[in-house]
């Protein structure tokens, strides 16, 4: 039995509300989308948390056996200020106005940014990274369906999508977000370019452009741009089919963004554009939620080298990724010093952990513990189904934490290595490596500051040796205690005294 078979996948789908087990499309691969950055600032702290919760789903996939294709999306163009109501100034041509630079200077000055972050974070890169505004006669083609399928009208250049029109048909707009329409009428705001609408819900697919807009391209309708949730409509479907097998991104896009392209794709094709909707949940600091005008908005590069105000140090990538890998995907995530100070504690023991293991040399079986053998091999299973579990990262790593006791066990010559059979050391190795590196993507960091202390601790441990030789015993616990004050334990086993830093 390979992988795939011994170990199905249940996933919470967004639109049913509960986890279903997932069957691909086509046996044997996977379609994924996750909608990417809208490219006119540096990469921050949520763009952190969801690309490494879907990162993992990414690689799991991928380990069982499955072939992935990763599509992750680049907004240049069409995503206004006000994302609801699809109203003001696109984001990029504002920043490009402010900077006195040409728009796409700063799409490239800024996905090269995002590409950088997302490289430290150990983000494997996507299998195809389009471009909205590579891709617009696609999005044209959606727009033109769309018309043709009655379910859009034209104003002056600009074409809504007619929502009242597509419940008519017997669809609900709403089913993802469970947003009311009723209530989106009633709620929303009349602002410049929204008054030619027939109804506040409706949404532009595409917009008549100003003489002064820079961002335009033309169209059977007139110089125009299009709107922000086309492009992802005619990307996935692109790349990946109508349907395709899983759309991710931020619970804050369910609507109007996802919203609507569950609309668009019905009036274009007739059908749903994916099988399952997953979302992160969100990001806070301190308990706020993380917002530039609260002044809590941290950027990757501020949190890297530890300049913002409220950082007391700076964090590496893997201690972020170990950090938001501490909590489930779909549970809130609160962003702090203490936290953050934490998981790099945590992050240290587990790739202690992990040395210690790829430095034990199995000799020979002595008596089985056959309580231990089953134990270990559990914690192996536990690993997977853990997984396997709507990607549960946090019970993933509370299983390695449990082997890594056995594992330092072993080391500390207060388990005797010969009583698990070479099979299930074999297993312990082989799959302890592979969950933390492969799976999870955590990886040691600053191996030249690592070497340095290692021979420097090298030292250290030698003049302590020739203490406790002397029989020196006070020189010899000092050396040891004072190492403890600064996070770094002793151990003195049969192989000789090693250390680890807490």
């Amino acid at each position: 039995m390979n992988l795939i078979e011994k170990y199905p996948v249940e996933l919470y789908n967004t639109l049913s509300r509960k986890k279903e087990l997932f069957k691909p499309i086509t046996e044997g691969h996977i379609g994924i989308y996750l909608c990417g950055p809208t490219v006119y600032s540096d990469p921050h702290l949520g763009h952190a948390r969801g690309n490494i919760g879907f990162d993992v789903m990414n690689r799991y996939f991928q380990y069982l056996g499955y072939k992935v294709r990763f599509v992750r999306n680049v907004t240049d163009v069409g995503h206004l200020e006000d994302e609801v109501q699809g109203a003001g100034e696109d984001r990029i041509s504002k920043k490009a106005r402010l900077e006195k630079l040409e728009p796409m200077e700063i799409v490239q000055k800024y996905i090269n940014s995002y590409r950088k972050y997302m490289d430290m974070l150990k983000i494997l890169q996507p299998s195809i990274e389009p471009t909205a505004s590579g891709h617009i006669i696609e999005q044209i083609n959606i727009v033109k369906n769309i018309l043709e399928h009655g379910f859009a009208y034209e104003v002056n250049g600009s074409i809504y999508f007619d929502v009242m029109k597509y419940m008519e048909s017997g669809k609900r707009y709403g089913e993802l977000s469970g947003k009311i329409v009723e209530d989106l009428m009633s709620g929303s705001r009349n602002l410049e370019g929204t008054e030619e609408k027939k109804n506040p819900v409706d949404f532009a697919i595409w917009k008549k452009a100003k003489p002064e807009h820079i961002m335009k391209w033309d169209s059977p309708w007139g110089e125009g741009f299009p709107g922000w949730h086309v492009e992802c409509t005619a990307m996935s479907a692109k790349y990946l089919g109508v349907p395709f097998d899983i759309h991710c991104g931020g619970m804050d896009l369910q609507f109007p963004h996802h919203e609507s392209e569950i609309a668009q794709c019905n009036g274009a094709f007739g059908k749903s554009p994916v099988n399952y909707w997953m979302h992160n949940n969100m990001l806070t600091i301190d308990g706020q939620k993380m917002a530039r005008s609260l002044g809590n908005f941290i950027t990757l590069e501020e949190l890297f080298n530890g300049s913002h105000e409220k950082l007391e140090q700076a964090y590496t990538p893997m201690t972020v990724r170990f950090f938001t890998l501490q909590t489930h995907y779909r549970t809130p995530i609160d962003f702090s010093n203490e936290a953050l100070q934490a998981a790099e504690k945590g992050l240290n023991r587990l790739m202690n952990s992990l040395d210690v293991l790829n430095s034990l040399t199995y000799t020979k079986e002595n008596e089985l513990n056959q309580n231990l053998e089953k134990e270990i091999n559990e914690l192996i299973e536990s690993c997977f189904l853990s997984l396997s579990d709507d990607i549960n990262t946090p019970q993933t790593l509370a299983s390695l934490f449990d082997l890594s006791k056995h594992i330092n066990s072993f080391k500390d010559g207060k388990t005797d290595l010969g009583s698990i059979s070479k099979e299930t050391f074999n297993n312990l190795k082989k799959y302890f490596n592979d969950f933390v590196t492969v799976i999870l993507g955590l990886e040691k960091e600053n191996s030249g500051n690592n070497d340095k202390l290692d021979g420097v601790m090298k030292l250290v441990l030698d003049i302590r040796k020739q203490a406790r030789e002397n029989k020196d015993w006070p020189l010899s616990d000092k050396i040891r205690d004072e190492l403890a004050k600064a996070g770094i334990q002793v151990k003195d086993g049969k192989e000789g005294t090693s250390y680890s830093i807490n």
